[in-house]
């Protein structure tokens, strides 16, 4: 969450690499919908993801990625890579909507390269003195840091 503008942020971190990350400003539904999903949170009723997941495995729809395409003005493209009778297709979708459908079905989330290598940015949450690789910070410093680092960043900073 940017406490600034009270807009909820997807952080998402290169696993390999530079460990580049991009932030994505996204709404509060959609927000509460990933949130939902990352931490099992029963429903009585199913969200709109769960429900496209449901509808999705029944008609025999496999989706293989997510892959968040490009920025155009100041607003983050993404697309679903789906399979249905051996054929793959893209559906443009936005990266929040695509993020919560991913967590749902363990699909992978990509960026693509063109766009983390025009609007990534190195965000050090380590403490590099710290001479131990071994021994890994505390969540709690990491989430201080990381909630420092969100205090200065606009979304302003993340287009072209």
């Amino acid at each position: 969450m940017d406490f600034q503008s009270s807009t909820p942020v997807l952080f998402l971190q290169e696993v390999d690499g530079p460990k580049r990350s991009l932030l994505v400003f996204i709404g509060a539904p959609e927000a509460t919908a990933i949130a939902y999903a990352l931490q099992d949170v029963e429903v009585p009723r199913p969200m709109t993801h769960d429900l496209l997941a449901q509808v999705m495995d029944l008609a025999g729809i496999s989706l293989n990625a997510i892959v968040i395409t490009e920025l155009k003005d100041g607003t983050y493209f993404a697309e679903l890579q789906i399979e249905l009778n051996d054929e793959t297709q893209a559906i443009s979708a936005r990266p929040s909507d695509a993020v919560a459908l991913a967590v749902r079905t363990g699909a992978p989330l990509f960026v693509s390269d063109q766009l983390m290598d025009a609007e990534g940015a190195q965000i050090d949450l380590d403490d590099d003195d710290d001479d131990d690789d071994d021994e890994e910070e505390a969540p709690e410093v990491l989430v201080d840091e990381f909630m420092e680092f969100l205090d200065t960043v606009r979304p302003e900073d993340f287009s072209s």
